[in-house]
Parts: C-alpha cells; sequence; structure tokens
C-alpha cells in the first residue's frame, strides 16, 4: 500500500518542501542559541558537544560537528551578516534548520522574577515545544515581573523560564541543583567563578544576599524574587562581567 505524501500549506500557499514543513510541526527535536559576533561564537565547542549529545540521545544519531559550523557560516553568508542571533535547531530524521535574526543582548537593568509551580521536562534538553515557559513567562510579565523562575516540590528553585540562575550568599556563588539546562554562559562562568551547585529554595531566599541570570543574550542582576527584595551587589556582577568578558570567541 502506497502512503499519500503529507501535504501542507503555509498562509493558504503549499509549502515548498512539505515533508520539512512536516518535520518542522512535529514540535520533537532540540536546538541551540548563540550570538555571533564578528563570525565568532563564545564556547562553540560547549554548542556542537550540546548539539552532539542531544541528537545521540533523542535520534540515536551522531552530529557532525563540522557540518553544524559549515551550515551556520553558510547562514550567516546568505543572511549577509557578522553580527547576529543564530539559532541551530535539529529534528527527527537530523534534519537541520539555521535561523538567523538582528543580534541580541540582555539588558542590564536589574530583573524581577515570578516564582511558579513547574520544571520542565527532560530539562537537561534544550529541547523544542517550551510551552510552560512561554505559558509561565507571559504570565509573570502580565504580572508586572521580567520573568518566571521555575521551581518543584518544596518550592525548591531550578531555573528561569529562559536562563539560568545562580544566588551569592556573601561566600559562595551556588547555582540550583535541580534538574535544569546546564546553560552554554552558565557552563562558561562556573570553572571561572569557583561557583558551587546545591539546593536552593524559595524560603532560603531571605538568607541570600544577591541573585542573577545568565543566558546566551548575556547576564543580569536580579532585584526581586516574588515579594524577596535582593541589593544589586556591584562588586560580584562586576567579577562576573569580567568572568564572561574573558571567555575567548571562538571563530564559525
Amino acid at each position: 500500500m502506497t502512503t499519500a505524501p503529507v501535504h501542507v500549506e503555509i498562509d493558504g500557499s503549499p509549502a515548498s518542501d512539505p515533508a520539512l514543513s512536516a518535520t518542522l510541526m512535529s514540535g520533537y527535536g532540540h536546538f541551540t542559541a548563540m550570538q555571533v559576533r564578528d563570525g565568532r561564537v563564545r564556547g562553540l565547542g560547549l554548542h556542537l558537544d550540546r548539539l552532539d549529545r542531544s541528537t545521540r540521545e533523542l535520534f540515536d544519531r551522531a552530529l557532525d560537528p563540522g557540518h553544524v559550523r559549515a551550515s551556520v557560516a553558510g547562514a550567516l553568508k546568505a543572511a549577509g551578516r557578522r553580527d547576529a542571533a543564530v539559532r541551530v535547531h535539529v529534528y527527527e530524521g537530523v534534519r537541520l534548520v539555521v535561523t538567523v535574526r538582528e543580534p541580541a543582548s540582555m539588558p542590564r537593568t536589574p530583573q524581577s522574577l515570578k516564582s511558579v509551580d513547574y520544571w520542565r521536562p527532560a530539562a537537561h534538553i534544550k529541547h523544542l515545544g517550551g510551552f510552560g515557559q512561554r505559558y509561565h513567562g507571559g504570565a509573570a510579565r502580565r504580572a508586572g515581573f521580567d520573568e518566571a523562575l521555575l521551581t518543584g516540590p518544596g518550592g525548591e528553585i531550578a531555573e528561569g523560564a529562559v536562563a539560568n540562575i545562580a544566588f551569592w550568599d556573601g561566600a559562595s556563588l551556588a547555582w540550583p541543583s535541580a534538574p535544569a539546562l546546564h546553560g552554554i554562559t552558565m557552563a562558561l562562568l562556573e570553572p571561572r567563578l569557583g561557583s558551587v551547585r546545591r539546593r536552593v529554595t524559595l524560603e532560603d531566599l531571605p538568607g541570600l544576599r544577591a541573585a542573577f541570570v545568565a543566558n546566551a543574550r548575556g547576564i543580569a542582576a536580579v532585584e526581586r524574587i516574588d515579594d524577596t527584595r535582593f541589593e544589586v551587589d556591584e562588586e560580584l556582577m562586576e567579577r562576573v562581567y569580567a568572568a564572561y568578558d574573558a571567555v575567548p570567541w571562538d571563530e564559525v
């Protein structure tokens, strides 16, 4: 029995590649997001390792890092950009999709976070289908916050909706040990700041001095989580920014 091909339309017009469109609509896959400046990326090797590791876990296949680099370089050239926000998506069948957008950076203004009772499934993978994150993030912003903070049983803190979070108690810097994505910026900062991972709960917040969030767009201090306010520790933030600025850039 012959299976009929998938027919896909976008805005009323047939898709140029229905098979690819159907794959994209499945929503099953993973990605990495990077900021490119002058054709270079911080932690490029970590991005490539993440893509290969997740591809092996989801699709039981390796992903050639050379193919990824060539695809990113080709997309940047086609877009006529040396500075950009780039995402590399991997779908079933190891279909690679690269998007190139305007470069972005995180505002350095202190952030306010609203805690929500939600942990991402398979949190160690930067997977597609982040409905829960977007839903809670949107609700947090409508409530007057900048972003959502994902928490679980007992108020255990995991991560921000789109960023990792670290806490400073005046002596040590700690990243929550709850299930969370090990973000690239977090991975670059950890060894440079001598930080640790440990359990952090909402009840612990009044005893902590400062916090900051970090993702591919950059780093920002946290000034409030729910009703708990933090003073921005300028000395800490200077140290964090200096550590991040010292990370070498890798040519794509």
